[in-house]
């Protein structure tokens, strides 16, 4: 069999293991020897300001898992810190090889560094092989009959399905031409050496971790439309931080998702089409970074204090639910997703604080962080966004509360001072009489607060700043 080049090399990005890989499948396809590397890029670590970032922790290890699996292959993994176009560019110099190969990646900043890289290489002779691996269709893939971008969901998904077939689900079989692989690595630096620490994780890592999860909802898919809105019942699929770093295929999930039936894996697969989606739209219409999708709503100046936000941040609103949630992403790094809609509602139409503080925010705090997703996310809770919850829609944030944690017992995990309070009193805890808090053992105003504003009235005054808009 004749190879088109004799060295390649794949970088490993937002794609952190080593079966049904676009960009390695590809490489060993079509070189003789195939290098891979992974570089902890500078340029990405310096903005980060926790010392304890789980997610770099979540990396390492999975980064790690990703080397040795590789080496068990015959092959292994070059580990590079430092600015990431200096790296690759220097490797590929050092290693003399002939093509770079590497998986797409749709974030604005990632998209102006692979452009820079490909500038540099393909001066030098080099060839770059780029491919789409962490989505099912991408870019300009899924289009309206008149040729442009969807932003609304439901006819969006209409056209996903329509268009999708066995091609854009197919694994790459990567085992077939591992013979390619170089067995070279290099020493990993520790978490030291990279400015980091070691976290509090309450996730399993890499592509072990990802097959456990994956496994384990495997047996609750049929009850995920039933169980997914309930913070205390499993039921999520807990793969999104894997989603986002690439340690399991979106393909594979799918594939999954497509051989079951009923409403729980229907309900799963509508959730993965999301994800391609809100990618779609960070693609088309790139103003959603820092501006409102629907740009008429740039033009509501946000009255809310900096105590307030202050107090949504430390999960100290006097709203049992809402700091429940707030808690649990400082504590695990990990919100459940009714909890975000309710959580940014909170934030916006409770307090009208701008929505990018928050988003900005779950930037810094989320595991599984994603622009496109949080972006969409936060965009669609705040009524600014496509296809978002209409304006004059607001999370109630009792009835909420009352309703996917009727029992309380997500509120008892992660706000302890309720814990004694009834299944009734622990949704408005402010409502107790002061003998009643007494045999809670509790004073709210003291050991827990009293809400800071009034959901009726802060309801008005949001819906007045949307009416102002036309």
């Amino acid at each position: 069999m004749g190879f088109k080049y004799k060295k390649s090399l794949c970088w490993f990005r937002r794609d952190l293991r080593c079966v049904d890989h676009a960009a390695l499948y590809h490489a060993l396809k079509n070189s003789t020897q195939v290098y891979c590397v992974f570089v902890f890029d500078t340029d990405i670590l310096a903005n980060l300001s926790d010392q304890a970032d789980r997610r770099i922790d979540f990396i390492w290890q999975s980064v790690r898992e990703l080397q040795q699996a590789l080496e068990k292959l015959g092959g292994g993994l070059i580990i590079r810190h430092g600015s990431a176009i200096g790296e690759i560019t220097d490797l590929v110099e050092e290693l003399g090889v002939n093509a770079l190969y590497f998986n797409h990646d749709y974030d604005p900043d990632a998209l102006g560094r692979d452009d820079r890289i490909k500038q540099l290489l393909q001066q030098q002779g080099v060839d770059i092989h780029t491919f789409k691996d962490q989505v099912i269709f991408e870019k300009n893939e899924v289009l309206t009959q008149s040729g442009s971008a969807y932003n609304v969901f439901t006819p969006y998904k209409n056209a996903w399905l329509k268009k999708l077939d066995a091609s854009a689900i197919q694994a790459y079989p990567v085992d077939q031409y591992i013979s390619s692989l170089v067995p070279q690595s290099s020493p990993i630096p520790t978490l030291a050496e990279l400015g980091f620490e070691k976290a509090d994780l309450k996730f399993s890592t890499g592509m072990s971790g990802a097959n456990t999860l994956f496994e384990n909802f495997k047996q609750r898919i049929a009850h995920y439309h039933e169980w997914r809105d309930f913070p205390s019942a499993k039921g999520p699929s807990y793969l999104s931080v894997h989603l986002r770093f690439g340690t399991i295929s979106i393909r594979a999930l799918v594939n999954f998702a497509l051989t079951q039936s009923g409403p729980g894996a229907q309900t799963w697969l509508s959730e993965l089409i999301w994800r391609d989606f809100y990618q779609m739209i960070l693609y088309h219409y790139p103003h959603v970074v820092s501006h409102a999708f629907k740009e008429k709503y740039d033009k509501i100046k946000w009255p809310g204090t900096d105590s307030h936000f202050k107090a949504w941040c430390t999960g100290q609103t006097g709203y049992p639910l809402v700091d429940a949630a707030m808690r649990q992403l400082n504590q695990t790094g990990y919100m459940h997703n009714r909890l975000r809609m309710v959580a940014a509602s909170f934030l916006v139409k409770d307090l009208q604080v701008d929505w990018k503080k928050g988003e900005h925010y779950f930037a810094q705090k989320l595991l599984d962080y994603d622009l496109a997703a949080n972006n969409g996310g936060w965009q669609w809770a705040a009524s600014t966004g496509c296809d978002s919850q209409p304006w004059f829609r607001i999370f109630n944030p009792v009835t909420q509360s009352e309703k996917f944690d009727r029992e309380g017992d997500f509120i008892r995990k992660y706000v302890p001072e309720l814990t004694n309070c009834d299944s009734k009193a622990i949704h408005t805890p402010w409502k107790l009489s002061p003998a009643q808090q007494q045999i809670c053992g509790i004073t709210i105003g003291k050991d827990y607060p009293l809400p800071i504003v009034d959901h009726a009235v802060a309801r008005d005054i949001t819906l007045a700043l949307f009416n102002r808009t036309g």
